[in-house]
């Protein structure tokens, strides 16, 4: 009786044992759950523009509303355990609403900005190897030099070419490390913006081959595939690249081509190409440890065919224009405030001045704020 005795206390004790070793992991694993992101708001002027309920505002994606206004929350949730993983990346209010749209872009969108609100990006990883890394949910673009989130930006306004370019993507995506600087990436896509589901049966492919060391990194995009409703084929491809220069001098650049057939008519009627083309230069000089300039510089043009552009355009349905953004960057802990000055000139006559003519040009300032956590 007494061995019996013995016996079942050590078994007990056994299972109390394992009991608290899975609890203990359990909550380790609960634990590993990685919690970031960021609130912003800013301020926004018109220096020779309307402002007030008749605004008027450059053509590019954020911060275009008058007077004090609202960014966006972004929480994201990570998590890594051994090869697998899962990435769930939220963002409420305008900014996220105006991000991400559930079926696509347009005016005719079933869309998150109706509850304002947005998956930004939701997807999970499979580590195969150490060099082969899959990916399959809806995750940010992989071309261009800007992104949806403001903490990743220097400037707190967007350019053209991130606001023409891909917002985010849907499919599966392959990266392979071919060694410690050079990487290749295939994907397979859902129409460009289709976020929820693939809602008109068509697949966009996805590359890109890049090279990175200490100084800096270069990635050359190319996305290919019938986008939209009808069965027009997008060719774009893009070059994102930055390098430290110097100790406290960093210069990024961003080139791109977008071409997309047989989009609309033109006045005969016929049949025309659209898209767009552009260059930016993002040189940024750091002052101090909290303090930064940097400046952005662009080039951006529209191929013929409605491109839902808000430039003016001239007789062959194109137009171009030419934007100069200065931005400071003056951080204090998790907080960044980002004072800009931003100028766009334009080919055409686009922007309504305070006197309700269209000129060329428009002057504006902006302050951002931008807390991360």
């Amino acid at each position: 009786m007494k061995k019996n005795f013995f016996r079942g206390a050590a078994l007990a004790a056994i299972a109390l044992a394992g009991f608290s070793a899975t609890a203990q992991e359990e909550e380790e694993v609960s634990k590993g759950i990685e919690l970031t992101g960021s609130v912003d708001t800013y301020f926004r002027t018109n220096i020779n523009g309307r402002n007030g309920s008749d605004a008027v505002a450059p053509g590019t994606s954020f911060a275009n509303q008058d007077g004090f206004a609202l960014g966006f929350v972004n929480l994201i949730a990570s998590k890594q355990v051994g090869k697998v993983g899962f990435v769930a990346d939220l963002g409420f209010g305008p900014r996220g609403a105006d991000a991400v749209f559930v079926s696509g872009r347009g005016d005719d969108a079933v869309g998150s900005s109706d509850l304002n609100a947005a998956v930004n990006q939701l997807y999970v990883t499979y580590a195969a190897s150490e060099s082969v890394t899959f990916t399959l949910g809806n995750f940010n673009t992989f071309l261009g030099y800007e992104v949806i989130s403001p903490t990743g930006n220097f400037n707190y306004s967007t350019s053209y070419l991130f606001s023409y370019g891909p917002f985010s993507h849907t499919g599966l995506k392959v990266d392979y490390a071919i060694d410690d600087n050079w990487s290749v990436m295939g994907a397979i896509l859902n129409s460009t913006d289709f976020t929820e589901s693939n809602a008109n049966g068509k697949y966009t492919f996805g590359g890109q081959l890049g090279y990175s060391n200490d100084s800096g990194s270069a990635y050359l995009n190319a996305l290919y595939g019938r986008q939209g409703i009808s069965n027009e084929e997008t060719f774009q491809v893009d070059l994102t690249t930055g390098w430290d220069v110097a100790e406290n001098f960093y210069l990024g650049i961003n080139a791109s081509y977008n071409t997309t057939k047989d989009d609309g008519e033109d006045g005969s009627g016929n049949a025309e190409d659209a898209g767009f083309y552009g260059v930016a230069l993002y040189p940024q000089y750091a002052l101090s440890e909290d303090f930064s300039l940097g400046l952005r510089t662009e080039f951006f043009g529209t191929l013929g065919g409605d491109f839902g552009t808000d430039l003016g355009v001239d007789d062959d349905n194109e137009s171009q224009v030419f934007a100069v953004t200065l931005t400071g960057s003056y951080t204090v802990g998790g907080l960044t405030l980002k004072p800009e000055l931003r100028l766009d000139a334009a080919s055409e006559n686009t922007f309504e001045d305070s006197d309700g003519d269209f000129e060329k040009s428009l002057a504006s300032f902006v302050l951002g704020a931008v807390y991360s956590f």
